[in-house]
């Protein structure tokens, strides 16, 4: 397939397959930091972060899963070893283990708010790609994150 079979222009909607690329790589590090999080939480909120955390992850597998079919709909390739996600994420990995239920919140707010980041910049690439399809999907991404960062934020009594 290529950009022009659904009526883009290939040159321009080579940046947002790039951006696409790299979104898909911070997500994946998300992901499995969410994972983590969710089998090592310990302590008084276990209950409620254990729940959380499994409700976050299962959103952002199906993140990943919609990221990668917009890429292949832009006629490319998405991205898919490990090697390449941890090279390209700006968000990096933790080790999860031992880490405090509080402190695990803070690391899955830093990495939403790489994310709610990278978003703005793909939304403003997908306008001047006149991808509309694009643009759309990564506003309800950005819109669940952004809603999930002002829960998070309350749940750890923060501003």
């Amino acid at each position: 397939m290529d950009a022009k079979e659904i009526s883009l222009n290939e040159k321009e909607v080579k940046p947002v397959v790039d951006l696409l690329n790299d979104y898909l790589a911070n997500y994946h590090i998300h992901y499995q930091k969410l994972r983590g999080c969710h089998w090592n939480i310990k302590g008084q909120n276990f209950f409620t972060l254990h729940v959380k955390f499994e409700e976050l992850y299962t959103n952002a597998q199906l993140t990943i899963d919609e990221i990668a079919e917009r890429v292949l709909t832009l006629g490319k390739a998405p991205h898919s070893r490990f090697a390449d996600y941890i090279k390209e994420s700006k968000i990096k990995e933790i080790d999860t283990i031992g880490l405090k239920d509080l402190d695990m919140v803070d690391a899955i707010l830093d990495d939403m708010a790489a994310l709610i980041e990278l978003e703005r910049e793909l939304l403003e690439a997908t306008d001047a790609a006149g991808d509309d399809g694009s643009n759309d999907m990564v506003n309800r991404f950005m819109q669940f994150k952004e809603k999930n960062t002002w829960m998070l934020r309350s749940f750890a009594g923060k501003k």
